[in-house]
C-alpha cells in the first residue's frame, strides 16, 4: 500500500503514464477518441445555432439521410482494409437502386427485386475483384473506369425520362416505415444480449490462447456504455414514430460485419493483407480468394445501400449515385478512424463517420447554409483525419510496430 501511494504522489511516475497514455494515442490505439471528440463537437455548435439539431424529430431524419452512405461506407472500409480503394461504389449503388426500381415498374415480385437488385452489385463486386486480383490492374483504375460504365448503363436502365417511379408498398417501406416501441425494446434486450455474449466470449477465447485479458471492470464499463447508448437512442426514436427500419438495417450490417472481420479467420486475413501482403501468402492464406470476396461483399454493400436510397426517394434516378455519395461513403470510412495504408481500422469506425458526415449534412441543412460550407467543413474534417492516420503510420513504423 505504500509503495502504491509513494507511486501515485511522484511526479516522475505521473509524468510517464502521461507520455505513455499519449503515446498510445499517437500511435493510433484509440481509433475512435477523434472521431467520438468531433462529433461531440459538432451537436454542440449545430444545438447552439440551431435547438431544433437535437430533437427526437431531427435525429431520426438524421438515421434515415446516413443509411444509404453508412451501407456503402462499411464496404468502403472493407476495402480500405486490404490497402486498396473502391472509387465506383456510389455507381454500384445507382445501378442496384435502377434494377430494383425497373423490375418493380414490371410487376416482378418485390422480393425477388431486391434480391436481384442486391445480387447485381455482388456480381459487380467480383468481376472488379478478378481485374484487381487476376489480372493485377490497380483497383483505382479498375474501379475509376468501373464507375464511369455503371452510370453509362444507369441511363440505360432507365431511359431518357431520367427517373423511374416505385410504386411498390413493400419496397416504400423499407425507408418509410419504423419498428412499434415494443419491438425496438425487443432488439434492444436482444442487442444487450450479444454484446455480452460477445465481450464474455472473446475474454475466454484470448485466455485459453495465453493473451492478456483486459481487467473484468474496463469490459464491462464498455458494455455498460453501449448498453446506455443503445436505450437513448432508442427512448429518443421512439419518441417520435419510432426505429427507423432503414436506421435497423445499418446496425445489423455493421454488427454483422464487425462480428466477421474481428472474430472469424476471414476477418483477420483481410486485416494480414492489408499489413503486409507477402507475408500473408508466406503464411498460406488465400490472398486471391480473400481479396476477390471482400470486393464482391463490398458491391453487395453499395446494392443495398442504392436499395435502401431508391426506397427513401420513392424511385430510382439517373441522378443517383453522383459524386457527393462517393465522397461521402469514402469520407465516412477515412474520418471513422479506418486508415488508407491498410491493415488498420473496424466496420465500427464506417457507422461513426457516417454519423458525423451526416450531423454536418443535417446541420447545415437546418441552418439553411450554403452548399460550399458543407463541402469546407467536411474537407477540413477529413483532411484532419487523413493527417492523423499518416502521422500514427510514420509513429508506428519508426517504432516497429
Amino acid at each position: 500500500m505504500t509503495a502504491n501511494i509513494g507511486q501515485a504522489g511522484n511526479p516522475q511516475a505521473t509524468a510517464a503514464r502521461e507520455r505513455s497514455l499519449m503515446s498510445r494515442l499517437l500511435g493510433g490505439e484509440f481509433q475512435q477518441l477523434p472521431v467520438f471528440l468531433s462529433l461531440v463537437l459538432i451537436w454542440i455548435v449545430f444545438e447552439i445555432l440551431n435547438p431544433q439539431f437535437i430533437t427526437s424529430r431531427n435525429l431520426s431524419n438524421l438515421v434515415l439521410q446516413m443509411a444509404e452512405y453508412g451501407l456503402l461506407a462499411i464496404g468502403e472500409t472493407l476495402i480500405l482494409l486490404l490497402g486498396e480503394i473502391d472509387l465506383s461504389i456510389a455507381a454500384v449503388s445507382a445501378v442496384g437502386g435502377a434494377i430494383l426500381a425497373e423490375l418493380a415498374a414490371n410487376n416482378v415480385n418485390p422480393y425477388l427485386a431486391i434480391l436481384a437488385g442486391a445480387a447485381s452489385g455482388a456480381i459487380i463486386g467480383l468481376f472488379q475483384g478478378f481485374w484487381v486480383t487476376i489480372l493485377r490492374v490497380p483497383s483505382f483504375i479498375v474501379t475509376l473506369a468501373g464507375s464511369l460504365g455503371y452510370l453509362g448503363l444507369l441511363f440505360v436502365l432507365i431511359g431518357q425520362e431520367g427517373t423511374v417511379p416505385i410504386m411498390s408498398n413493400t419496397i416504400n417501406a423499407i425507408a418509410g416505415n419504423y419498428l412499434p416501441a415494443w419491438l425496438s425494446w425487443l432488439f434492444v434486450v436482444i442487442s444487450i444480449a450479444l454484446v455480452a455474449w460477445s465481450v464474455w466470449r472473446n475474454k475466454a477465447a484470448r485466455r485459453s490462447m495465453g493473451l492478456p485479458v483486459k481487467s473484468s471492470s474496463t469490459m464491462w464499463v464498455r458494455v455498460m456504455a453501449s448498453v446506455i447508448v443503445m436505450i437513448l437512442v432508442t427512448v429518443v426514436l421512439n419518441a417520435y414514430q419510432g426505429v427507423p427500419i432503414a436506421g435497423l438495417i445499418l446496425i445489423v450490417f455493421v454488427a454483422g460485419f464487425a462480428w466477421m472481420s474481428q472474430s472469424t479467420t476471414f476477418g483477420r486475413h483481410i486485416y494480414a493483407l492489408g499489413g503486409n501482403e507477402e507475408a500473408a501468402r508466406r503464411a498460406g492464406i488465400n490472398v486471391k480468394g480473400v481479396k476477390i470476396a471482400v470486393f464482391t461483399l463490398a458491391g453487395l454493400l453499395a446494392a443495398v445501400g442504392g436499395i435502401v436510397g431508391a426506397s427513401r426517394l420513392g424511385a430510382a434516378s439517373t441522378a443517383a449515385g453522383g459524386s457527393d455519395l462517393l465522397m461521402d461513403s469514402i469520407a465516412a470510412a477515412v474520418i471513422g478512424g479506418t486508415s488508407l495504408f491498410g491493415g488498420r481500422g473496424s466496420i465500427w469506425n464506417a457507422l461513426a463517420g457516417a454519423l458525423v458526415i451526416g450531423s454536418i449534412e443535417n446541420g447545415m441543412a437546418l441552418l439553411d447554409a450554403g452548399t460550399s460550407t458543407k463541402y469546407l467543413v467536411e474537407g477540413a474534417i477529413l483532411l484532419l483525419a487523413v493527417t492523423f492516420d499518416t502521422f500514427t503510420r510514420m509513429r508506428r513504423q519508426k517504432l516497429g510496430r
